[in-house]
């Protein structure tokens, strides 16, 4: 049977841009575009379904965790992220109502940003002991990146002053070596969180659906997950068995020293492993990032517990980088690396250099995720490996005046998340919004790679604005080639399959800052509506 799809059409195809009127779907798949009349033509017996609105493909988002967001965005977790609560008032009485209402249970908070909700205190184990007594407190960082931890918390999760540190990752000390209540990067801040991921698997098949459903309302039909336990994969089975899954799923298992590849060749075009996650450095947000250059001494930095010239340094020597990703290049899998500083970087395309020699590979699409402080030259470099880059331009939005004023100054805030800069290299370049870190609103990406603005209206000093084209590839075309899923979606051509949304303006010649407003009225997925 063949439904033929009739509306304003922006194919954004490699083959064509044009604007059509109708496509023909079959089983799924894109079979034929172009217009109304020739489709009628050409299938005289098919199903006409009018859609009210410009069709463009699905939106996919290249660098998400939607299991983990699941949980975080969830009832089960306290939202004091600044875009809920702005202020640290409003943060501090909601994890004090938390707690009066917690009774025995542990109270899990996600999103304390001391740069956006000026005025919260040093949240160390003494602050969250007072405010939470014996009450299990967690309060995990707005980056993911830093947790923290009362005494309660501490021993439900199993862990004391004689805990090691995990690899790549570190609990806060004082000189006796007491635990001051802050894990450090993903493995130690898995462990103080494990009791909630352990509590929340109940929950997990109502969360991660819904979940799923508001992501394909954004208009997103292609999901990446960075952080996947491949444990879930029975879950996202019975979602598809139940015809209750509204997107497709790529995803990557998390690195560990010692760790080898799992096999080649699993998966379909609904859920599939694409690579390996490794981190080089940390969150500009905690001081962690590995720079040429030092953070600027300002209240905004000394909150933060920096010293003056601070200079952050990354989670692993190039060695034990090289160590830890090289098994996993050496099984075929792309290698996607979390990377801001401009030293972080150039140590990881020294990594990434020495596998691709090694191993004479050539179509790897190696990643590098985020590129905070990325430079122009590196961006060329990068693009001469085969790497290709996968930009946190979101960060513009909500910490554009931080970066400058606070952290880095214009010369090295202000050309933060270059995304010109990756395209005049000659990348495919991609945006995303980190699972919960920003809010999944792709549109808004684009805008801000265009503008390089922030939501208060603050144009940054540097870096280098994309065009129209070039912002909506990368949440299409060019994040279905990063996740080696171009054959299947991205655009709406022949022999792709028919994902695709309906939208209330046209994506390609309105206003940027009408493009960040765009509503998505429908999804489709392979030709069915999801939403």
């Amino acid at each position: 049977m063949t439904t033929v799809f009739t509306g304003r059409i922006r194919p954004l195809s490699p083959v064509t841009d044009a604007e059509a009127e109708a496509m023909a779907v079959e089983i799924g798949r894109v079979v034929a575009i172009g217009t109304a009349e020739e489709m009628t033509a050409r299938f005289p017996d098919a199903e006409i379904v009018a859609l009210d609105g410009w069709i463009m493909p699905g939106l996919i988002e290249p660098h998400g965790h939607p299991a983990y967001s699941s949980i975080l965005l969830s009832d089960l977790v306290v939202d004091i992220r600044p875009v809920t609560i702005p202020d640290a008032e409003g943060v501090l009485a909601a994890l004090r109502a938390a707690v009066a209402d917690a009774g025995s249970e542990a109270v899990f908070a996600n999103g304390w940003d001391a740069l956006l909700q000026r005025g919260l205190p040093d949240p160390d184990i003494r602050f969250l002991d007072e405010l939470a007594g014996s009450v299990p407190l967690v309060i995990i960082h707005n980056s993911g990146h830093s947790a923290y931890f009362n005494s309660a918390a501490a021993r439900a999760a199993g862990v004391d002053g004689r805990t090691p540190d995990p690899a790549g990752a570190s609990f806060g000390r004082d000189s006796d070596d007491h635990l001051t209540g802050v894990a450090l990067e993903e493995a130690a801040v898995e462990k103080v969180v494990a009791p909630m991921l352990a509590s929340a698997q109940q929950h997990l098949p109502r969360l991660f659906s819904a979940h799923l459903r508001d992501l394909a309302a954004r208009g997103i039909t292609t999901v990446s997950d960075l952080s996947w336990n491949p444990d879930l994969n029975p879950l996202v089975e019975a979602l598809r068995a139940n015809r209750a899954l509204p997107v497709r799923l790529r995803w990557y298992e998390m690195s560990h020293p010692g760790g080898t590849a799992a096999p080649q060749g699993q998966g379909d075009s609904v859920i599939r492993q694409v690579g390996v996650k490794t981190w080089s450095d940390g969150s500009p947000w905690i001081g962690n990032i590995a720079t040429s250059f030092p953070y600027l001494d300002t209240e905004a930095t000394r909150g933060l517990g920096l010293e003056p010239h601070h200079v952050g340094r990354a989670n692993y020597t190039a060695d034990q980088l090289l160590a830890i990703a090289e098994p996993y290049a050496a099984g075929a899998w792309q290698l996607a690396c979390h990377a801001h500083g401009d030293r972080a970087i150039e140590a990881t395309l020294d990594v990434y250099e020495q596998i691709i020699t090694r191993h004479g590979l050539s179509d790897h699409r190696f990643r590098l995720e985020h590129c905070g402080a990325m430079t122009a030259a590196q961006f060329r470099r990068a693009a001469s490996l085969g790497v290709t880059v996968s930009l946190f331009v979101d960060h513009i939005t909500y910490w554009g005046e931080v970066l400058v004023d606070d952290l880095f100054g214009a010369e090295h805030g202000g050309a933060w998340a270059d995304a010109g800069a990756a395209f005049a290299a000659g990348h495919r370049a991609t945006f995303h919004n980190d699972g919960w870190v920003t809010p999944n609103e792709p549109f808004r990406n684009m805008a801000v790679a265009e503008t390089r603005t922030t939501r208060n209206g603050y144009r940054m000093p540097g870096g280098t604005p994309v065009t129209r084209d070039q912002a909506l590839r990368a949440h299409t075309t060019n994040a279905a080639w990063q996740l080696f899923s171009e054959h299947e979606v991205g655009a709406l051509a022949p022999g792709l399959f028919a994902d695709f949304i309906v939208i209330d303006r046209d994506p390609v010649a309105v206003p940027p800052e009408d493009l960040a407003m765009t509503v998505v009225r429908a999804t489709y997925l392979a030709g069915s509506r999801v939403v």
